[in-house]
């Protein structure tokens, strides 16, 4: 059954570039935008990294983590993150587990079936607040920010 907005995010437990096991428990306490994303080294892919990255410092002075899935291998994402100089978390779910959890659709294109790029916003007690499916990568980091600053100005009210 796919997550749905007000339901608790999966837990997970999945490797980063550098091979280091990286939990939803690593966050309890902060905002998180766990972002999916298709392949690594694509346009649209590699459009959505380099805005994260630039926009890294202005989520952390909002109080929130980004981190990225696919179900691309460690050495995958090492070499994008190397590539563009990502300064983000890539998590990689080989085996579709949290893929799966949140109940993520699968897209075709030109032959091809791919993870429908989707974002998840979830709160400091692990809930899901928000959830953006069908992203257009080009801009997505501001909406997600803006979106993010007027929940926790609700969630502070």
């Amino acid at each position: 059954m796919p997550v749905v907005e007000g339901a608790k995010f999966p837990g997970f437990a999945l490797p980063n570039q550098d091979g280091k096991l990286v939990k939803l428990e690593d966050f309890a306490g902060k905002w998180l935008v766990v972002y999916f994303y298709p392949k690594d080294d694509t346009p649209g892919c590699t459009i959505q990294g380099q805005s994260f990255t630039a926009s890294k410092q202005d989520y952390e002075n909002a109080g929130i983590e980004v981190v990225g899935v696919s179900q691309d291998d460690v050495e995958s994402h090492k070499n994008f993150c190397t590539k563009f100089s990502f300064n983000i978390d890539l998590l990689s779910d080989t085996g579709h587990d949290l893929i799966n959890a949140v109940g993520l659709n699968q897209n075709e294109r030109n032959g091809l079936k791919y993870w429908s790029r989707t974002s998840y916003v979830v709160d400091p007690q692990g809930v899901t607040r928000k959830i953006y499916q069908a992203v257009t990568p080009a801009g997505h980091e501001k909406v997600l920010l803006e979106d993010i600053k007027q929940l926790q100005a609700g969630a502070n009210n």
